[in-house]
Parts: structure tokens; C-alpha cells; sequence
């Protein structure tokens, strides 16, 4: 009891000391009437519905009686505190004015003593937000843009929260992403608290990549986090199912304890993209990964150019439309150069093999190959090599019932005439006769020179045989 005298002493001296100026009718100021604080006026009538301040150089508000109001709104912008004081830069927890069956929520009250209302506010470093009453929110914002905790401040960085309400939709349930037991997702807030998905960038996509801590990351229209198969064009039913181009893969990661889906880079083992999985035929395939998460591509069948070639921890690999790195004898343009050559990728290791191998062609027949050892290796080789003549790396012999045949293409742009065997060795610095009686002479390097003792000249033989690819 004696502490509560003493604050009420307190507050009278706070009210009354400095305002004991005199007129010639009577005293102005603060007096107690009926247990309540009241302001006199200098015509000593009661000041109602007006501020006046304290001794202490604080505003207190009269009510409609008179009184000094306590613990209450005022003038639908201000609350002053249980002592009667106007609050300012201050939160205060208490019902909605005008709504006294409402639960009690939080406002602030800034400098002024005007309630923070409709719109943004920036308090002790963080972001709230607060309705046409002043009510602080928390939750998702109406654009679904922001997510504020119960705190009310905007949240930044990954938080795993249930998709507001009203973005239920057919569409979602039926393409919605990786969802957990608890039908929530995982969203991420920038650094102002706006979350990562196309609406928030701008863009009209309907997915979003964003690099985060080192690793990319997918967001849908809703912001939610997707995993696995991606198709960044949208709808997956719209997806070619020739190609991978607008696929990406997220795997799941475990990163500070959460599930993500993160972007990979190099090699992963995965099951295609379901619309693609007719085409490929397998139920498991090899992929190498951009940073991106972007599936190494490469062109159609049979429209490959070396410059497609990938080149992977010092060595070289082919991709087809469909991401899969290519095998077997395929037919490859040399540096958008108009001119082709082949090459073998071994069925097991993906890679350009060289040196000598007998091959499988694609309409069953088994030739012998030569594939370039140093500088541009395994590239199909045409010229002579070790005596023996090859064209976009198949060997090249006389046909069956032929001892020999004259075989002109050209080398370093120029056309130079063979002849060669049934084995396929050229013929150096002597003369032969063939089955039909014809005589080839050539020269020590293995150029025709004359036949049936005929000079000639720049006359064009039998073309080179190439090697048959698969359509």
C-alpha cells in the first residue's frame, strides 16, 4: 500500500509541478476530482476531449467527462498507457478500437504517437507490416508475396511453410511440387523478405532459377522449391519428346539439416523424364550436369560437328538431342567445315576410341577402321596409314571378285588416285595387272600414274566407299 501511495504522489507531482500558473480568476491545470485526474482551465472549468501535458512534458488526453483517460484509444490514431500517457515508440498489445469481441493484437506507435497503419514499416531494423486499423500482421501477405512470422517481422533465407490458401487450384494439385507428409513446401525470402519465384523477378515464366549459396535452385509460380525433372517451358504434356532441351534436374540435398533441391554438376545415373522414355528406350540413363543443373544437349541424330564435342575431365564426349552421351560409329561434320569424317564411342566408357578397330557398320557388315591416335584423336582417318588406305576411317579395298581398284579423293584439298588390294594395301612403285587385264602403275608413294601405259593425268577414278551410318 505504501508503494502505490507513493506512485500516485508521483504522478500528482508530475502532473502538477510547473503548471501552478495563476490569472486573476484562478489556477490552471491538473487537479484530482473524484479519484480521476482533471485539467481546470484558467475560467476553472474542466478541459474535455483535448490533450494537455504533464509537468513531465507528456501528453495525457481528457476524455469527453473531462477525465483523464487511461489504457485507451484516442482520436482512432493514439493509445495512451495505464498512467495516462500518450505511447509513442512503442508496441503495445491490445484489442482493435471499436472491436471489443476481437482478440487483442499488436500495433506500434511511432514518434508522433500515431499508430502505424496500411502499409510498411521499418522498426529496430525489420519490416512489418500493419492493416487499415493498425492491426500488425503475421503470415502471408495478401500478394503471397512476403511471409511475416509471429513476430509479425518479415522473414528472409528458406522457411518450410504450408502455400497460403487461396492458391489451391486444379493446376496445382495436379503439377504441384515435391510435397512433404505435412503438405508443406519450401520457399525462399530475399534479403527484402519478397520470395523467389518468376512474379517476384519480373518474368512471366513459369519457373525460376536463382543461385543461392553456391547452388541453383527451381522455384515455381508459387515460389515453392521443385525437385528432380524440370521443364522450365511449362506445361510437361507441351515437352518434346525428342529432345532434354528445357529439362533441368534438382536432387535432393541435405543441407543444414533440409531436404533441398539443389542443382548438381558431372555425371548422375537417372530415370528420364517420363515424356522422353519411349524415345530412349532404357529405364536408366547416363547425364552429365551443367552448375545449372542444365543437362548436357547436343544436335540430332546425324547433324553432329566436332564442335559439339564436350570436353570432360581432359576427355571428349558427344550428346545427342536427348542428353545421353552418343556410342557406337557416328557420322560427325569436322568444324562446320562442310566436310565428314566418323568416329566410334565405345558402348561402355562413351569415349572416341583410336587406333585400329574392327567395327560393326549399320547395315550389319564388319569393316576395319583406323581412328586418328594424336591431334584431332579419334577422328576417322582419310589418307594412308601404314600402307593401307582408309576414307573417313573405314579401310578401303577392291570389291569382292576385284584384285584391285583405283580409288581417287581427295587429301589436303587436292585428289590423289590409290590403288589397293582386297585387303586394302596400297600398291607402291610397280606395275599390276587386274583380273580384267588392266594395269595400274604408280608411283613409290602409291599414285597412279598410268593406266594400260596411259598417263592419267587428273582423271577421277572410283570414289571412296564411306562408312554406312545409322539413319
Amino acid at each position: 500500500m505504501k508503494k502505490k501511495g507513493f506512485k500516485v504522489l508521483t504522478l500528482a507531482m508530475m502532473l502538477a509541478l510547473g503548471t501552478t500558473a495563476m490569472s486573476a480568476y484562478a489556477a490552471e491545470g491538473w487537479t484530482m476530482s473524484n479519484n480521476a485526474w482533471t485539467y481546470l482551465d484558467a475560467k476553472d472549468n474542466k478541459v474535455r476531449d483535448e490533450w494537455r501535458k504533464g509537468a513531465d512534458n507528456l501528453w495525457r488526453y481528457l476524455n469527453y467527462k473531462g477525465e483523464m483517460a487511461i489504457s485507451t484509444w484516442v482520436d482512432d490514431e493514439y493509445y495512451v498507457d495505464s498512467n495516462g500517457i500518450m505511447v509513442s515508440n512503442q508496441w503495445v498489445k491490445t484489442k482493435p478500437q471499436y472491436e471489443d469481441d476481437a482478440e487483442d493484437a499488436w500495433f506500434y506507435f511511432g514518434s508522433s504517437g500515431k499508430a502505424a497503419k496500411d502499409g510498411w514499416k521499418k522498426i529496430d531494423g525489420k519490416n512489418y507490416l500493419f492493416d487499415g486499423d493498425g492491426v500488425m500482421q503475421t503470415g502471408w501477405t495478401e500478394d503471397s508475396l512476403y511471409y511475416l512470422g509471429n513476430d509479425g517481422a518479415v522473414k528472409t533465407g528458406w522457411k518450410y511453410l504450408a502455400e497460403p490458401d487461396e492458391e489451391e487450384s486444379d493446376w496445382t494439385v495436379e503439377y504441384a511440387g515435391p510435397e512433404s507428409a505435412d503438405g508443406k513446401y519450401w520457399f525462399y525470402f530475399g534479403s527484402n523478405g519478397k520470395k523467389y519465384c518468376p512474379e517476384s523477378s519480373g518474368s512471366e515464366d513459369p519457373y525460376r532459377v536463382v543461385k543461392i549459396s553456391g547452388d541453383y535452385y527451381c522455384f515455381d509460380e508459387y515460389g515453392r522449391m521443385m525437385t528432380g525433372w524440370v521443364y522450365l517451358n511449362g506445361d510437361v504434356r507441351s515437352a518434346d519428346s525428342d529432345s532434354i532441351e528445357g529439362w533441368r534436374y534438382f536432387a535432393e540435398k541435405e543441407i543444414s539439416g533440409a531436404t533441398l533441391g539443389a542443382s548438381i554438376k558431372g555425371w548422375l545415373s537417372l530415370v528420364p523424364p517420363e515424356v522422353i522414355q519411349d524415345e530412349i528406350g532404357e529405364d536408366v540413363v547416363w547425364y552429365y550436369f551443367g552448375v545449372n543443373g542444365a543437362p548436357e544437349v547436343g544436335p540430332e541424330k546425324g547433324e553432329a560437328s566436332t564442335s559439339n564435342f564436350k570436353r570432360i575431365n581432359s576427355k571428349s564426349y558427344l550428346f545427342d538431342a536427348l542428353g545421353n552421351p552418343v556410342s557406337g560409329l557416328c557420322k560427325v561434320e569436322i568444324a562446320n567445315t562442310g566436310e565428314y569424317t566418323s568416329y566410334y564411342f565405345d558402348p561402355d566408357s562413351k569415349l572416341a576410341i583410336t587406333g585400329k578397330e574392327t567395327i560393326e557398320e549399320a547395315d550389319g557388315t564388319e569393316s576395319v577402321f583406323y581412328f586418328n591416335e594424336s591431334s584431332s584423336a579419334g577422328r576417322g582417318y582419310t589418307g594412308v596409314k601404314n600402307n593401307y588406305l582408309y576414307y573417313m576411317g573405314k579401310r578401303q579395298e577392291a570389291e569382292d571378285g576385284m584384285k584391285y581398284a583405283a580409288i581417287t579423293m581427295k587429301i589436303d584439298g587436292v585428289n590423289k588416285t590409290y590403288v589397293v588390294n582386297e585387303s586394302g594395301r596400297i600398291t607402291k612403285g610397280k606395275e599390276v595387272k587386274d583380273d580384267d587385264g588392266t594395269k595400274f602403275k604408280t608411283d613409290e608413294n602409291g599414285i597412279l600414274t598410268h593406266v594400260d601405259g596411259v598417263a592419267v593425268g587428273s582423271k577421277v577414278f572410283e570414289s571412296p566407299i564411306e562408312p554406312v551410318f545409322e539413319d
